[in-house]
């Protein structure tokens, strides 16, 4: 099932969608960078708040790291550690994702990999 058509976000943006993880609904962040995608729960590990300011409204620092809006924990956009602000060394839990026909699918029984391979 398609979570976002991959032409829906912007290179190097964000999108805000909601999919079923490990048999919860969760709000997941996707980010595009060219073809491939990676994608986080949409939540801080400090406390446990949504990192948008707004649904699907992310800030982004000038260095490219993705900002908490609440306490400004700053993530890398690899494997989302927190390098910066009160939860840093700790990481965002990925969701794992896949480019398929372009559309962003869920990766079924693939835990946690955040990256993703593009395939046809």
């Amino acid at each position: 099932m398609s979570l976002i058509a991959l032409e829906q976000i912007a290179d190097d943006g964000f999108a805000e969608v909601e999919a079923m993880v490990d048999g919860a609904a969760e709000s997941v962040i996707v980010h595009r960078r060219g073809e491939s995608v990676r994608a986080w729960l949409n939540v801080c590990p400090h406390a446990g708040r949504r990192l948008d300011f707004a649904p699907g409204q992310f800030l982004k620092s000038k260095e490219g790291l993705l900002v908490c809006a609440v306490h400004g924990a700053s993530f890398e956009l690899g494997a989302g550690e927190c390098v910066a602000g009160p939860c840093k060394g700790d990481r965002l839990r990925a969701v794992a994702v896949a480019v398929r026909d372009g559309h962003v699918v869920l990766e079924e029984g693939v835990p946690d990999a955040g990256a993703v391979r593009t395939a046809g």
